[in-house]
């Protein structure tokens, strides 16, 4: 399993248009490709400000490229009016055999 992290902020007011965006046009684009199996949104409150990191995981490395070539430019686009900061992309493997109940979750 790969995962795909993105880690940005945000100013706290905007969270609720943000988690709309993300819902209505990030996520049905994400839903449609090869691979993508989840996206975990993680929020961390910084006085006026929230760091965002989510963590997009898919069934492989050649799945997540793909995305990330052909439609993250798009997405990207739909982020870039709430971020407050440049949009980090960083990419790890998943190390399965420490998160069974979690894999065994997805496949579910």
């Amino acid at each position: 399993m790969f995962a795909r992290i993105l880690a940005f902020e945000i100013n706290a007011e905007d969270r609720e248009q943000l988690v709309k965006a993300v819902k209505d046009q990030m996520l049905p684009i994400l839903k449609q490709q090869v691979g993508f199996l989840e996206m975990l949104p993680l929020f961390e409150r910084k006085e006026r400000q929230e760091k965002i990191l989510t963590i997009s995981l898919w069934t492989t490395r050649h799945d997540a490229e793909r995305y990330e070539k052909n439609l993250f430019p798009q997405v990207l686009e739909i982020l870039k009016p709430f971020a407050t900061t440049k949009v980090e992309v960083s990419h790890a493997n998943l190390e399965t055999s420490l998160c069974d109940r979690f894999v065994d979750a997805l496949s579910v």
